[in-house]
């Protein structure tokens, strides 16, 4: 798991300018308001993504990843509706996340809008950028 948290980390350094990294690394995964979730198919890690709480209504997704060999396979669409449902199990009102506006990243907006994600202001210690997008869904 930590050689796939580094490729992610890896990929996000390489496609976006410095101080514009939001991946959290290990030690931001271990924080006591990250859930972190791995999908697995016959015991091969496929893809890893984290829910962190922002307060009591409002969830963030992080540190989404899905190796290269798996993607286009649901694995992403698969790992964000568990993540919606373990939101909504909280009863959190939404969920918000925030990744890059590089072509890099096109298909990780692609996916986040085909779930129902909007573009909204930025939250919490995020900014206003032309490297960064911010995006949320309310939750039934």
């Amino acid at each position: 798991m930590a050689a796939l948290l580094a490729t992610h980390l890896a990929y996000a350094r390489a496609h976006t300018p410095p101080g514009h990294v939001h991946a959290l690394d290990l030690d931001g995964l271990v924080d006591p308001s990250v859930t972190f979730f791995a999908v697995r198919r016959a015991g091969e890690l496929l893809g890893v993504g984290a829910l962190r709480e922002l307060d009591a209504s409002h969830g963030e997704l992080k540190s989404m990843h899905t190796v290269e060999a798996a993607r286009g396979q649901g694995v992403g669409t698969a790992l964000v509706a568990h993540l919606l449902e373990v939101a909504a199990a909280r009863r959190y009102v939404r969920v918000s996340l925030e990744t890059g506006t590089m072509a890099a990243f096109a298909s990780a907006r692609s996916l986040y809008a085909s779930l129902g994600f909007t573009p909204c202001e930025p939250f919490g210690d995020y900014t206003r950028n032309p490297h960064s997008v911010c995006m949320t869904l309310r939750l039934a």
